[in-house]
């Protein structure tokens, strides 16, 4: 597996069979994924994707560890006001459901316990740090600080792509995403309200 391209062209292509391999994760998960339609509609060949990522499952490594990145990067931590944080999350999801089914379909055909990622790859130092100095600081409830993150970001998928209830789209209206906001906002802050 070789690293990204360095031609403008190469580069075009590598991008192209991210974005269309994304939708296909998205859409089937890792098994259902066919390498056939990602090179097809990535306007490409098998060789080229397999000189750039390995396999089908280094592309979708490729595809779900970038999508960690961006959320993080997306919706940073605000620990000192979790109840926005899962606000942001929840218009994240509408934004951007690919993120969420990728990481549910790495749930379901790679880790179906513990940790989503090993270890070196979680990304979650930054927000239980941040919320163990909230829980310092009187802002935050004491307990675990990874349980409280799981908990917030449980809460702001109540109504995510991959809800067992409902899912919602961007394209309801906005006065229903308002209500849902503001019961996500006022339940978070309640949750982890200081003892």
């Amino acid at each position: 597996m070789t690293e990204e391209p360095l031609t403008a062209r190469g580069a075009a292509t590598y991008r192209r069979m991210i974005e269309v391999a994304t939708r296909e994760f998205a859409e089937h998960g890792i098994a259902g994924a066919r390498v056939e339609r990602i090179v097809a509609g990535a306007r490409t060949n098998k060789a080229q994707l397999y000189a750039y990522f390995g396999s089908k499952e280094g592309l979708f490594d490729a595809i779900f560890f970038g999508s960690l990145e961006r959320i993080v990067n997306v919706a940073p931590i605000d620990a000192t006001d979790l109840a926005d944080w899962a606000v942001r999350l929840y218009d994240e999801y509408l934004r951007s459901p690919d993120l969420i089914r990728l990481a549910t379909w790495a749930r379901l055909e790679r880790r179906p316990a513990g940790h989503l990622v090993d270890d070196p790859n979680r990304l979650d130092d930054v927000k239980l740090r941040a919320i163990a100095e909230a829980q310092t600081a009187g802002l935050v409830r004491t307990g675990d600080p990874f349980d409280l993150m799981a908990l917030v970001i449980a809460m702001s998928m109540a109504w995510s792509p991959v809800s067992n209830v409902y899912a919602a789209t961007a394209d309801e209206p906005a006065e229903l995403h308002e209500r849902r906001r503001a019961l996500l906002r006022d339940s978070v802050r309640r949750a982890v309200a200081p003892d």
